[in-house]
């Protein structure tokens, strides 16, 4: 019989099983502060119940067609040195007061709602503080306003600057 020259020797001595160990290990890590960070952050562009958005459509082209009948239509300038909005509207319409929302279609955490209130002494003028934040760029404007019970709504996208003048509205 002949005998061979080979030592066995224990398996944590041998480099390869470490080797294959570590990547392991490294997946295992990887995968699961991708789910500890995907159950953190869903995403919030995604609508859970179709049917409740598809009701709140049809409400918006409601409000919209009250604001066209109406004949209201506004121009809104946004002042950066005083920090307020002020917007002029024109039709058969002159609430107390109209809710400015500045809507980010990709960040939600940077839409920005603004009570106006009317100006006693100037009718049709409305005006609302902006907060210290900027709300510049891309933006889906809103403004709504109430007609005795029924609310109209004007709505665009924009790309809002402090230096333009943005008309809503039928034009």
């Amino acid at each position: 019989m002949q005998q061979s020259d080979q030592t066995k020797s224990t398996w944590y001595k041998e480099p390869w099983v470490w080797f294959i160990l570590g990547l392991l290990s490294t997946s295992v890590v990887l995968g699961l502060s991708l789910l500890f960070i995907s159950l953190k952050n869903p995403p919030s562009l995604v609508v859970d119940n179709y049917y409740d958005a598809g009701k709140g459509i049809n409400r918006s082209l409601e409000r919209e067609s009250l604001a066209t009948s109406l004949k209201i239509q506004a121009e809104l300038s946004l002042d950066q040195e005083r920090g307020e909005a002020l917007l002029t509207l024109e039709g058969e319409s002159q609430p107390p007061y109209l809710e400015l929302t500045l809507i980010s279609p990709t960040q939600p955490e940077r839409d920005r709602r603004i009570v106006l209130q009317a100006l006693p002494d100037q009718p049709g003028l409305y005006r609302g503080l902006l907060a210290d934040d900027d709300v510049t760029g891309r933006r889906m404007v809103e403004v709504l306003g109430k007609e005795q019970e029924a609310t109209w709504r004007l709505f665009e996208e924009e790309n809002v600057t402090f230096s333009s003048k943005i008309l809503l509205g039928e034009e």
